[in-house]
């Protein structure tokens, strides 16, 4: 037999490297065949983890973010929501809350009492507005950079818990205690109701909570009771709440029979919702108004209105989320909200836009309709005739995208308001309105009501040089203010003054009547009959 060469050292090198290979990995186990193809596998991991792990690692977070993870992969708006976070995510759909009751804001680092809520237990101890909270059970607040949610954290509290708070006052030199004995807060989700003219209601609704159709009804009977014959229902910035209370309130201005919305999924059967015949406003003149940031229970109403040609949409592409969500409570108090199917406006479109790319690019969708200048002009919106659908009047609508308005008014960017521009985007007026009525608080005593103030509050001259001194020296330098930056000023400044004494009753009819979507519903309402 032929002798062959000794081969062996040539393979040496590669022998090597699997020997390292195999020391870094010696605790890997290779898979087993015959293991059960239904076991746990993130709780697997979880245990490797928790067991192996270079560092340590709190179970709870990891599980956490690996359900958070885990729904983010399905649609942007499942979600979970751990159990130390579930009342800041659901109270403002309850309808109320339990805490002090004041409206506040972080003032300087100090947190400033905007006003007590009527008949609230702070009210009720005597706190007032412009008050200063600098200790919450003898722990300092002030000047601790402290945040929005911890302020809530140590205010809110069991109805009928105690909480001590130290409170420093203009014109009193030392500081003053209270105890308060913290109750039920209702919490509302109309903005502002009144009447426009003799004839048109205008109501502003934040959001669609458990209380939103009490109190819709409530304000449409008090409006009624003014002369109430047409209404502006405006919709803008409201992301939403719950569906039923949506189809209520649609219910509203519908007559009997007529298709709201319809939902379905793949677990969840095709659910219909028809109008019934209790309708109170199913004939009258109607006006919604809504914008980019109206959402989900918003997109239902103003879909089923465009939708059975029952009044007029007008304003700006609403966001576009046509996804119904469930909430599930775990065993340890938090919570998971779970989209279980989609709605389907009247004519059968499903409003909600593609998600395909990811939860980061859904969400800047709303930044990109600002670089693509489609918030100053609608032609650049697109539809695609695939997603077309008609009214029973003819009237083409579109799904895929939001709800597109009847009457598109564009966001107002005009550049030749330079000092207006550069006061509004540093916040100044807003600023500025704060601290004049926090400086001026006793002499503004004089107006017995928002509606005395909205009648006799005037901004003189005085006031203006004194918010040009406050801009100079905020930033806003060497620019000359025009007469139109002049107008809005003017009126911006009334509006922020007068929230800051009445609250949004004061705010709106003053910042409304230089708003071109509210102006323009007013000029489109008084053409209906």
């Amino acid at each position: 037999m032929e002798d062959r060469p000794n081969n062996v050292h040539r393979y040496l090198p590669i022998i090597f490297a699997l020997v390292l290979a195999a020391g870094i990995l010696i605790g890997l186990k290779l898979p087993n065949k015959h293991r059960n193809t239904k076991y746990d596998k993130i709780g697997d991991v979880i245990n490797l983890v928790m067991q192996n792990y270079v560092d340590s690692v709190d179970t709870e977070t990891l599980k956490a973010k690996a359900i958070s993870g885990m729904l983010e992969g399905l649609d942007p708006h499942s979600v979970y929501i751990p159990a130390a976070e579930f009342n800041e995510a659901n109270d403002p759909l309850l309808g109320k809350f339990e805490g002090i009751g004041v409206q506040f804001r972080l003032q300087k680092d100090t947190i400033m009492v905007i006003t007590p809520v009527v008949g609230g237990p702070s009210e009720k101890v005597g706190v007032r507005a412009g008050d200063r909270i600098v200790t919450v059970d003898g722990v300092k607040v002030a000047g601790v950079k402290i945040k929005d949610t911890d302020v809530m954290k140590k205010l809110k509290g069991p109805k009928g818990t105690k909480v001590r708070v130290g409170i420093i006052r203009r014109g009193i030199a030392h500081p003053i205690e209270f105890t308060i004995i913290r109750d039920v807060i209702p919490t509302y989700s109309i903005d502002v109701s009144y009447m426009v003219d003799n004839e048109t209601g205008y109501i502003k609704l934040s959001k669609f909570s458990e209380t939103s159709h009490e109190e819709f009804i409530d304000a449409m009977m008090t409006l009624k009771d003014k002369g109430l014959k047409k209404l502006i229902l405006d919709l803008r910035g409201n992301g939403g709440g719950y569906l039923q209370i949506a189809i209520r309130l649609a219910d509203e201005f519908l007559s009997e029979g007529k298709m709201i919305v319809y939902t379905e999924g793949r677990n969840q059967k095709k659910r219909e919702s028809l109008a019934t015949s209790r309708g109170m406003f199913e004939n009258s003149p109607l006006v919604v108004l809504i914008d980019e940031l109206s959402a989900s229970a918003s997109e239902i109403i103003s879909g089923a209105i465009q939708d059975n040609d029952r009044g007029l949409i007008i304003g700006r592409r609403s966001f576009g989320k046509g996804l119904v969500q469930e909430q599930y409570f775990l065993s340890d108090s938090s919570a998971v909200r779970l989209t279980i199917a989609r709605y389907h406006t009247p004519t059968g479109r499903c409003i909600q836009r593609s998600y395909k790319n990811g939860t980061e690019d859904y969400l800047n969708e709303l930044n990109q309709r600002f670089t693509s200048g489609e918030l100053e002009n609608p032609d650049l919106t697109k539809f695609a005739d695939s997603l077309k659908y008609k009214t029973p009047k003819g009237k083409i609508v579109y799904g895929g995208g939001g709800i597109m308005p009847d009457i598109y008014v564009p966001i107002h960017t005009d550049k030749k308001l330079e000092y207006y521009n550069a006061v509004s985007n540093k916040g100044i007026i807003y600023q500025y309105s704060f601290d004049y009525v926090d400086k001026y608080r006793t002499e503004l005593s004089k107006y017995k009501s928002s509606d005395d103030f909205i009648k006799r509050f005037v901004i003189d001259q005085t006031i203006l040089n004194d918010f040009k001194n406050y801009a100079e020296k905020n930033g806003v330098k060497d620019i000359v203010m025009d007469a139109e930056s002049l107008k809005k000023i003017t009126i911006h400044l009334r509006a922020y003054i007068g929230r800051n004494l009445f609250d949004d009753k004061c705010f709106y009819p003053i910042y409304l009547s230089s708003d071109p979507t509210f102006l323009k519903a007013v000029e489109e309402i008084k053409k209906m009959k």
